[in-house]
Order: structure tokens, then sequence, then C-alpha cells
């Protein structure tokens, strides 16, 4: 399922288990006190309900949740991540010791809210541009430990990742072109450092984009530019790199520039991993 939906995050399984020892670190501590009310030795069953419609997203978060307390517990899905759950519906049934269900309940859910949020969002934004070649991208925008399993929430959605960190790709911007001394010189320095990365250059006026166009970078991203000004100098013009929207973009201003995306081929949207809403879910366990 990983390397299906998101092959461009190498190190997402060990992320993954990461992620999941961190958090119960963070919760679980020196151990659960209030599970400890309950015997040792009663088992339980339970189901995790959405309370709205969403797109799931976090399966192998909550299987190595429980992995890491308690193997014992067994978990029957009813949907897989990028499937579209209604609500009120049950995602998962668990079973196994009750305190281990109750243990591991608020790190799974956590995992699951947040990416499943991240990932209905993400169908939003892939909804919009579906009949246009466009792809709609994510940021560096994210909570800190998480950027990798977010990311994959966007891919979920049917979205695509920008780059993972400063380290796989080029962007080059303001003060990396006022240090460099132009932007001419800041991409073929790029280009000597790292030959084979990607390079993007961010330009903020039609002169900087002008220049832009006469290097061999292989994006450039306008960052919040007046598209008509943009379309009127680029049409009738052979556009070798790929040109990415930027800045504050979010789905009205998707849905209002329909009509004015047609030089664009990207939009990178911050939004998709910055301002997500959780999705609301409970679980009900029976002894």
């Amino acid at each position: 399922m990983l390397d299906t939906l998101a092959p461009q995050i190498p190190m997402l399984r060990d992320d993954i288990i990461r992620n999941v020892t961190d958090a119960l670190a963070e919760d679980v501590g020196t151990g659960d006190i209030t599970a400890q009310l309950i015997p040792a030795d009663q088992w339980a069953s339970a189901q995790v309900i959405t309370r709205e419609d969403c797109t799931l997203c976090g399966t192998p978060w909550v299987e190595e949740t429980f992995r890491q307390l308690d193997p014992s517990v067994t978990l029957k899905w009813h949907l897989k991540d990028g499937d579209q759950a209604a609500a009120n519906s049950v995602l998962f049934e668990l079973q196994g010791p009750a305190r281990s269900l109750l243990t591991g309940e608020r790190t799974a859910l956590n995992f699951v809210q947040l990416l499943a949020g991240t990932a209905t969002l993400a169908r939003q934004y892939t909804a919009l541009v579906k009949d246009l070649p466009i792809h709609i991208l994510d940021t560096r925008k994210t909570i800190p430990g998480l950027r990798s399993a977010q990311k994959y929430a966007v891919a979920v959605g049917g979205c695509h990742n920008h780059r993972l960190g400063l380290y796989d790709a080029f962007l080059i911007k303001e003060n990396h072109i006022t240090a460099a001394g132009s932007i001419t010189a800041a991409v073929q320095q790029a280009r000597d450092i790292a030959p084979g990365k990607p390079v993007e250059v961010e330009v903020e006026t039609l002169a900087e984009l002008e220049e832009a166009l006469s290097t061999n970078a292989d994006i450039i991203m306008l960052d919040e530019m007046d598209l008509t000004a943009v379309n009127t100098y680029l049409d009738g013009k052979t556009i070798n790199p790929q040109l990415e929207l930027s800045g504050g973009i979010d789905l009205q201003h998707i849905q209002r520039y329909q009509t004015d995306l047609r030089h664009i081929q990207r939009i990178s949207v911050g939004l998709l991993t910055k301002n997500c809403k959780a999705i609301d879910l409970s679980m009900r366990v029976k002894a």
C-alpha cells in the first residue's frame, strides 16, 4: 500500500515506526494508570467510527501502534487508505486485551484524524483540476516530525508532493538570488553543485520571469503574480520549464483562476498540510 500510494517517499516505513514510537512515549509515558482499573485478563472488541464524510488515511500508523503496544490485538479494516468513508460508518474493528485497546486508542486515532483530514482536503483540490493538465502540490509547511506522514496523506488524496526537504531539489528564492548575484548565476551554481537535482526558481515580476526563462531551470514558480499579465506576456511564446503558481492559494482561488491557468502545470498549496482540519472519530468498546 505504501509503495503504491507514495513511492516517492522512500523513508516512509522507517518514519512510521519512529512516529508511533514517539507518540506512544509521549502518551503512555511510564504506564497507563487508568487502564489498570480493568482486569489484565479481560478481553474486548471495539469499533472506530467516523462522524463525518472523509477519505480514509493512516492505516499503517494504526497497525504499527498496536504492533508496538500489544501484538495480540487484531484489526479488521472495512476500508483501505484512499477509500471514501461516509459519516457514521465503521472504519475498522479491533479485538484484544481491553487494557491495550484503551491505551492505544488515542495514539491510533490521532494519526487517522490528522492524516484523513489531510487526504480529505487533498481530494477536494484534486476534484477541482481533474479535467486540467495541472498537478496540485504540497509544500514544506508541515508539522515537525510528521512531514512524510502528511505528504503520504496528500498523495492518498490524489495530489502530488513537492520536494521532501532541502536535500532533494533546489528552490531558489529571493534571498538566494540576492546572495548569488542574479537568477542566471544562481541557476548555474545549482547545476554545478548538484547536476542531477531539479532546479526551481521563484519569481515575483515579469522581468524576473523573463530572466528565469532564459536559464535552464526546470520549474519557475510564480509567486503571487497577476495571471492576466503573465498570460499576456507568455501567449505565443514557447515555454520549456514548467510553470508553478504559488502564494496563498486556496480552493476559492483555483475556482476563480480556472480560465487563466493555460500556461500553468503546477499549483503549490501550503494549506494542504498547514491548515487542514482533523476528522471527528470515535471508538466504541464492548467488554
